[in-house]
């Protein structure tokens, strides 16, 4: 007689795991992992055999389908718990308690089923998880998701000088403090654009950016920047000749402060045995009515501006900063020029004809004017250069046809990577701190003007920072000279210029 092995009628042979598993919670929760891990599967395929990545796909390969497997996985377990649960009370189940007995053959592949997944399952996780972190992280993350929110950083960033550096180099930097402190006012930048919330313009986060001591300086270090460098600045007049001139600077960047030389030069404002203090009384810091220096000794000196004089009740109530890189390259990346800027490089660098009349004038005049959109910008700026040398003298825009249409091109470009109506940025907004021909810059504290309770002033003397070694003047006089030549004003403004800021007349 066959001997046959014993049955359990709570086995069902035709099912693979068991019983517990196979309800509709289960069944809904399930499906929908699986389809997420398909689809995450799918996208990595296709992001590795694709030439150019989407932004788009790594948060939905990295971030949101592996948020929905993980709710589809809880979801399957709460089926299962909940049909276990029901079985504990007493109430209604047609299924049985599930053993783990390995010689029955479902339990067997439940077990291997589970426990592969179960690895799979960790593995991937940690995995995608380092990946959105990764992504996140990513220059393409931070530009482009958001669209026109981000466009005037990502499009100046592209074209600055630290294009290659990715944005958390200098936006968070290393260690965890400014990781987590990232993804927390990351969330909230996340709310504000799904609701509409931000403002236009996104305002620069002067008071939320780490000391370039640990960003800027894990690259560049002022205590090792020794000597001068030639700087050329060439300049355009806005007259029909476009008349043509030229300064070279040496530039006295100094630095010093570590090792064997002393500080020195343009650096010395940050070096290692040097400590400047201000007070800015407004956010942008173009208002600086208060400085404290102190030496390696210790030794303090407190200057006071005699212009804009104000008392310590109301200086305590704004932040005492201590000066570093950014205080000065306060737009490192994020640059955006002014159009007289622009126009003049584009023009000694040959890409805008100095021969095409009044030019310079014309696409300044063009870039400055307001615009709702920048389409509408891009169309008035090419329509305003054709219309105005066919007006001016048909037969030169005949002849100069190409001219007219690369600077036209030109013109487009500048204003696309500098200017963006849409989120109201533009240099008026955002002033530059490096020199003082548009902003303040220097003469914020250089003015002459800050003294301390002895008289002694801060000094407004150029030269404490370059020299003028060759200048081109209008009328084609050349200056030069390696100890420095006294500057020519392009107009006769007698000596107005020694007394009066740049910004005040070139600032726009």
């Amino acid at each position: 007689m066959t001997e046959h092995p014993p049955t359990d009628s709570g086995y069902h042979h035709t099912r693979k795991l068991p019983p517990a598993f196979y309800n509709t919670i289960t069944l809904l929760g399930g499906s929908v992992a699986a389809l997420c891990l398909g689809l995450i599967i799918l996208l990595l395929g296709w992001a590795y055999l694709s030439r150019d990545s989407s932004p788009y796909m790594g948060v939905i390969a990295f971030v949101i389908l592996p948020g929905l497997m993980i709710l589809g996985l809880l979801v399957a377990g709460f089926g299962v718990a909940r049909q276990l649960r029901r079985r504990h009370l007493g109430l209604p189940s047609t299924e049985q308690l599930p053993r783990i007995d390995l010689n029955n053959p479902a339990h067997l592949r439940a077990t291997i089923m589970i426990t592969i997944g179960g690895v799979i399952f960790l593995v991937a996780s940690g995995f995608g998880s380092f990946q959105a972190y990764e992504y996140t992280d990513s220059t393409e993350f931070c530009g482009t998701m958001c669209h026109e929110v981000m466009k005037p950083e990502y499009a100046a960033y592209q074209v600055s000088p630290h294009a290659r550096i990715g944005c958390v180099k200098c936006h968070i930097g290393p260690g965890a403090q400014w990781f987590v402190k990232s993804k927390l006012s990351g969330a909230y930048q996340v709310y504000s654009v799904l609701f509409h919330k931000y403002s236009r313009p996104i305002p620069t986060p002067v008071h939320n950016l780490r000391p370039s001591r640990d960003t800027c300086e894990q690259c560049h270090w002022p205590a090792h920047f020794l000597g001068e460098k030639l700087v050329r600045h060439d300049y355009f007049a806005s007259d029909d000749e476009n008349t043509h001139w030229r300064l070279k600077l040496l530039m006295k960047t100094g630095g010093g402060g570590a090792g064997l030389r002393k500080a020195h030069g343009i650096h010395w404002h940050v070096a290692e045995n040097v400590k400047i203090d201000y007070i800015a009384t407004d956010e942008r810091r173009l208002e600086i009515p208060w400085v404290k220096y102190t030496d390696a000794d210790g030794k303090e000196k407190i200057f006071r501006s005699t212009e804009a004089p104000v008392d310590s009740q109301a200086l305590a109530g704004h932040e005492v900063r201590t000066m570093d890189c950014i205080d000065c390259h306060n737009r490192p990346t994020h640059h955006y020029n002014p159009p007289a800027r622009l126009v003049n490089e584009a023009m000694a660098a040959g890409r805008i004809s100095p021969d095409l009349p009044g030019i310079k004038a014309l696409l300044v005049d063009l870039m400055s004017a307001e615009y709702e959109t920048e389409e509408a910008a891009l169309a008035a700026i090419d329509a305003g250069v054709v219309a105005h040398f066919k007006a001016d003298d048909p037969v030169r825009a005949a002849v100069m046809a190409k001219e007219i249409q690369a600077a036209s091109l030109t013109a487009r470009e500048l204003f696309r990577t500098n200017i963006f109506p849409e989120m109201k940025v533009d240099w008026r907004g955002f002033p530059d701190h490096i020199g003082h021909l548009t902003t303040p810059g220097c003469f914020r504290c250089h003015d002459g003007l800050h003294e301390t309770a002895d008289g002694e002033v801060i000094s407004r003397d150029c030269y404490l920072c370059h020299d003028i070694v060759e200048q081109a003047v209008k009328s084609g006089g050349v200056f030069e000279s390696l100890t420095g030549v006294e500057y020519h004003h392009p107009e006769d403004i007698d000596q107005e210029w020694k007394t009066t800021g740049c910004s005040e007349c070139h600032g726009g």
